[in-house]
């Protein structure tokens, strides 16, 4: 009887699975999950034998106690595409778009360099394969759910640069720090204000920033947005008070029309509200795990990269990495290490590089899951029997005990 009450626990447990399938079964991006049985403990009835010059031998004879849930695997696998906004992008092979809350940023990107960054930092970001994202209200890149979504962003129109064949070669400026993506600024002339890496920004007690250029050759800053009072820049007329404190005047964002993104290399871009000229936002991380069906649910299809899973790398898009010089996360910043002397360290840290991955990208579109409805109505067939067969049997050992008793009137 004991025996059947862990069938009937296993069973209902599997079901409990299937119905969190089919209770998906037209969730964007879902991945099925499958329970996997395993027979439970047995106890010994009798010992088995190896024979003698005499005899033969003898099988063990043991007696087993029911079934137990053995796993619950996750099945990562693709399975078709629906159609959504012009912004929508769905993966096509292996790997997980990189969301988070702003403030995870400081695990990413820490403010002050930390010597002992490493690529178990990137585990603080969530995983999701659902890239219903848009521009919102705050200028950022969010997912449906308002999570910002994290790549590495403009910090220059372009830079034109002698190619290996001797040959002037123009690429885009992009920082190679993975931060969450939102869009330039501009000044009061519409001008465009990328993001800035070539300053160390300090807040005094009032809250105002300072911005000191970094010397040419020495570690790049934080990324930071630009502002009026930074370097290289003309406060629009705000005269600084008398106790010497700046008075901060940010830039507003900039308007962009026609915000796309580009489904080869991930390349985020607009055009200007006020020009009409194209404006390069920045470009998507992917992150990719040792392990894809390791990855452990937190809900809403995010995932993280938990035991299980392996290592989170961070990989970018047709090996536009390449094209536009980017080498690891947060290289530029590795001069800053106060362990190392200063600008001489070239070495990335281990598990920081950026790779390139065969993964693709539909955009104007989102995975659907891929859940088999006819599959789970079969597996819910034969659970039900399992489970029906399994209260048979306690409902014979219950008459066989009714007998026993009733042996004695």
């Amino acid at each position: 009887m004991y025996a059947s009450v862990a069938g009937l626990k296993a069973h209902m447990q599997k079901l409990t699975v299937i119905g969190n399938n089919v209770a998906n079964v037209n969730t964007q991006g879902y991945k099925k999950q499958r329970t996997v049985f395993r027979d439970s403990v047995y106890s010994m009835y009798s010992a088995g034998s190896n024979g003698t010059t005499t005899v033969g031998g003898m099988n063990p004879s043991q007696l087993g106690y029911g079934s137990m849930i053995g796993s619950i695997d996750l099945n990562m696998s693709s399975s078709s595409y629906n159609p959504g906004n012009t912004t929508d992008c769905a993966l096509v092979g292996d790997g997980f778009f990189l969301v988070g809350t702003k403030d995870v940023e400081n695990s990413t990107n820490p403010e002050t360099y930390d010597q002992n960054f490493s690529a178990e930092n990137f585990k603080a970001l969530n995983l999701t394969r659902v890239g219903d994202f848009d521009i919102g209200p705050d200028n950022y890149l969010v997912d449906g759910k308002g999570n910002v979504v994290y790549g590495f962003m403009t910090t220059r129109d372009t830079i034109t640069e002698p190619g290996p064949d001797g040959k002037p070669v123009t690429r885009q400026v992009v920082s190679d720090q993975l931060v969450p993506i939102r869009l330039p600024r501009w000044d009061e002339n519409h001008n465009i204000k990328y993001a800035r890496t070539d300053l160390t920004v300090t807040v005094d007690a009032n809250g105002n920033k300072t911005g000191t250029a970094i010397a040419q050759g020495g570690a790049a800053g934080r990324l930071v947005d630009d502002q009026p009072n930074f370097p290289g820049n003309t406060p629009d007329g705000a005269t600084p008070p008398a106790d010497g404190t700046t008075v901060e005047t940010e830039y507003e964002f900039a308007q962009l029309d026609s915000i796309t993104i580009d489904s080869k290399t991930g390349c985020i871009s607009g055009t200007s509200k006020a020009d009409g000229k194209p404006v390069v936002i920045g470009y998507l991380a992917i992150g990719s795990v040792t392990n894809p069906n390791g990855v452990s649910h937190i809900g809403e299809s995010y995932y993280k990269c938990s035991d299980g899973a392996g290592s989170l790398s961070i990989s970018m898009l047709g090996g536009v990495q390449k094209d536009i010089g980017l080498q690891s996360v947060g290289y530029s910043r590795l001069a800053a290490d106060p362990n190392a002397a200063q600008g001489t360290q070239t070495e990335p840290l281990p598990g920081t590089d950026i790779l390139g991955c065969d993964t693709e990208m539909m955009v104007g579109f989102l995975e659907a899951p891929n859940v088999d409805l006819a599959e789970e109505i079969a597996e819910l067939i034969t659970t039900q029997r399992g489970y029906q067969a399994n209260t048979r049997i306690i409902t014979v050992t219950d008459s066989m005990l009714e007998e026993l008793v009733n042996m004695k009137r």
